[in-house]
């Protein structure tokens, strides 16, 4: 089991930027796909982006596409959302979650990951 804590989020204005952070402990997660997901208030829990460990492949939802950008330093056990040019409806609360190791392909349902983080707030005012 990965233990994940996500921090960075804050209040931004309108076409700021932020950067989150997921720090995972307990062991490496240099063998398990990582994504981040959101979750606004009254909605479902959606995939942002995701990062294979096999093939170095990302995947973004298309609203995020060309503004977030995930990478992974697996030496520091750490996995990044650099998020620029942040609208209003980017505000949720954001999640770290890893696949079980060894599993291959970034998965767009939150069913298929195994370990999460307690989520980070992230609110971009108008």
């Amino acid at each position: 089991q990965v233990h994940l804590v996500e921090s960075g989020g804050g209040l931004v204005q309108a076409g700021g930027s932020l950067r989150l952070s997921c720090a995972a402990s307990g062991r490496t997660f240099s063998r398990n796909v990582m994504a981040w997901f959101r979750q606004a208030p009254g909605k479902e829990r959606e995939f942002v982006a995701g990062s294979a460990w096999n093939d170095g492949r990302t995947n973004y939802r298309d609203f995020v596409e060309g503004r977030f950008t995930i990478s992974r330093d697996d030496a520091k056990n750490t996995v990044y959302l650099q998020m620029n040019s942040l609208r209003p409806e980017d505000t949720a609360v954001y999640y770290c979650a890893a696949r079980k190791e060894g599993l291959v392909g970034v998965k767009v349902s939150s069913l298929f990951y195994d370990d999460w983080g307690q989520g980070t707030q992230v609110t971009v005012s108008s």
